[in-house]
C-alpha cells in the first residue's frame, strides 16, 4: 500500500508541471527521440533531460539508449493507479453530491409544503 502511494505521489507530482505534461502528450502520438521532445522548448539539454528524469522515475516514461540517441515511450500502464484513484475521488464527490441533492430538494418541498403564517396587520396592533 505505501508503495502504491509512493508511486501515486511520483505520478502527481510529475504531470503538475506543463513541460512534463507536454511530453506525455507528444508520446501519446508515439515513441520520439529526446532530441524531437526537446525541440519545442526553450531549454538547455541538461535541463531538459531532468524532465524525462522525472517522468522515468514515475514510470510514466521509458527511454533507450541507441548509439547516440535516446529514445523515449509512454508507458500508459503506470497511470492505472492514479486512474483508480481518480475513479474513486470522483465516486465520493458523486456521492456526496446526490446526497445533497436530496437535501435541498427536501427543504424546497417542505417549504412548499408549509401553511402561510399570517401576521397581524399593523392596524390591528394598536387596537386592544
Amino acid at each position: 500500500m505505501a508503495n502504491n502511494q509512493i508511486q501515486l505521489d511520483r505520478i502527481f507530482a510529475a504531470l503538475a508541471d506543463p513541460t512534463r505534461r507536454a511530453i506525455v502528450m507528444r508520446l501519446c502520438d508515439g515513441e520520439a527521440s529526446v532530441g524531437e521532445l526537446a525541440d519545442p522548448f526553450d531549454m538547455a539539454l541538461p535541463s531538459f533531460m531532468k524532465h524525462i528524469h522525472v517522468l522515468e522515475m514515475s514510470g510514466l516514461v521509458q527511454s533507450e539508449k541507441a548509439g547516440r540517441v535516446r529514445t523515449c515511450r509512454l508507458r500508459p500502464e503506470a497511470m492505472v493507479g492514479a486512474e483508480d484513484w481518480l475513479q474513486h475521488q470522483r465516486a465520493i464527490w458523486e456521492a456526496r453530491l446526490d446526497r445533497f441533492e436530496a437535501y435541498v430538494m427536501k427543504l424546497k418541498k417542505e417549504k412548499t409544503e408549509k401553511p402561510a403564517v399570517k401576521r397581524p396587520s399593523a392596524s390591528k396592533k394598536g387596537k386592544a
